[in-house]
């Protein structure tokens, strides 16, 4: 017989009135001296108000003076070659806060001839994963979340215990990447795949890790896919809808929004092509989002690399924590951090950068921070020669020798 239920026998040899109260009371006691078996969790239910929407205005640098002419006129002579070699996409590099080269290659839509323009938001492919890193991070700011939580504390089922939420946004965790998955778990390649499904994929059969967790780095789009999954599960909406009210409205990111199906593409967005132009197939990771499927501008790019500068959304301190390099298995200067690629160097300079490829979309994201000098280029038609156009710009804008220090891979 239980204590709560022998309380309740004694309780009815007393009057109704005397008894409801006595056995209230002695409830009351009881559970508040049991001794606690589960983990409280503390974290409170999301609220946040958004920023209030502002266009972060862009400002120009005036290049008609004459320490600008001559870096004007190389640029557009290197890119004169790039056109020539198959490159179709969007330049601006910024310094300082200001514009100092902005141009636009080629067709948004090859069909009917529609030319890249400023309003033509493109696939970032991997660079997206730069916006669910630091939504994740704005969460464990404002301390909805802690990144050295199991990911199984945010998602019911998760069968990798030891994998904590960090270990997704520095790619330590040793899973497996979804986008590799053959028949035994997608059995349609070509119908679109949720982030729901591929959670559901991972709790039902378990694919073998690569490594055991932290012990190695491994590129892997499935943590950041995981990653939109907790941020729906953390604030009760949908990936999407919290990047737009959160992430992009508040810095005036209007061409930017995350992509789900063709039938939701604007038509001022950029079609993905193959380098013949024909239109790249869609597969069953289109509709997995977090490590890709954000659109976007150079412009609206700029705006968001200007915001780390400015603490817009996020702290001073998140910022350094997201830049941290996190692995040191093999030597050399490449690295990651927490949603950036990073190259450190011995001097103790650093360069944030990301880069990304998906359908035919090879893009570049590189910010020289110690200068607040940014390169972004959105390619739409398949060149891998986008990766090596960095080093080339910062020889071109900082009048150096071409260096080798820099990432030439998708």
């Amino acid at each position: 017989m239980t204590t709560i239920f022998v309380a309740y026998r004694i309780c009815e040899m007393l009057s109704s009135s005397r008894s409801y109260i006595a056995f209230s009371v002695f409830s009351v006691l009881l559970v508040a001296c049991q001794p606690k078996t589960e983990k409280v969790n503390a974290t409170p239910r999301f609220h946040d108000v958004p920023g209030k929407t502002a266009i972060m205005p862009l400002a120009y640098q005036d290049t008609t003076l004459p320490q600008y002419e001559r870096m004007i006129e190389r640029l557009d002579s290197f890119y004169k070659v790039q056109v020539r070699g198959g490159f179709n996409g969007s330049v601006l590099i910024g310094h300082e806060g200001k514009i100092v080269y902005e141009r636009y290659f080629g067709h948004a839509r090859k069909e009917g001839s529609v030319p890249l323009q400023s309003n033509s938001s493109t696939q970032l492919a991997s660079i997206s994963k730069t916006f669910t890193g630091a939504a994740t991070l704005y969460l464990h700011q404002h301390n909805y979340l802690n990144i050295n939580d199991p990911v199984s504390n945010y998602l019911s089922g998760f069968p990798y215990k030891d994998i904590t939420v960090k270990m997704l946004l520095n790619h330590r965790s040793g899973l497996p990447d979804y986008q590799k998955w053959d028949k035994r778990y997608v059995p349609n390649a070509n119908a679109p795949m949720s982030n729901a499904q591929m959670l559901n994929i991972l709790v039902r059969h378990k694919p073998a890790l690569e490594s055991r967790p932290d012990t190695r780095f491994k590129y892997c789009n499935t943590n950041y896919a995981l990653l939109a999954n907790i941020i729906e599960k953390v604030t009760e909406m949908k990936y999407e809808d919290f990047m737009q009210r959160y992430m992009f409205e508040p810095l005036g990111m209007n061409n930017t929004f995350v992509y789900r199906s063709p039938q939701t593409l604007p038509a001022n967005a950029s079609g993905n092509y193959k380098y013949n132009w024909v239109r790249w197939d869609n597969n069953f990771a289109d509709g997995v989002v977090g490590d890709k499927g954000i659109y976007s501008t150079v412009q609206d790019m700029y705006r968001w690399d200007q915001s780390f500068y400015e603490g817009k959304l996020l702290t001073n301190e998140t910022i350094e924590l997201s830049y941290g390099p996190c692995s040191f298995e093999k030597p050399g200067v490449k690295n990651y951090g927490l949603g950036w690629r990073l190259l450190c160097y011995p001097s103790g300079n650093k360069v944030i950068y990301h880069n990304g490829w998906w359908h035919g979309s090879n893009t570049v994201f590189y910010r020289f921070i110690k200068d607040n000098l940014t390169f972004i280029v959105l390619g739409n038609r398949y060149n891998t020669g986008i990766y090596r156009q960095a080093k080339v710009l910062y020889s071109i804008v900082k009048n150096v020798p071409v260096g080798s220090d820099f990432d030439d891979e998708g």
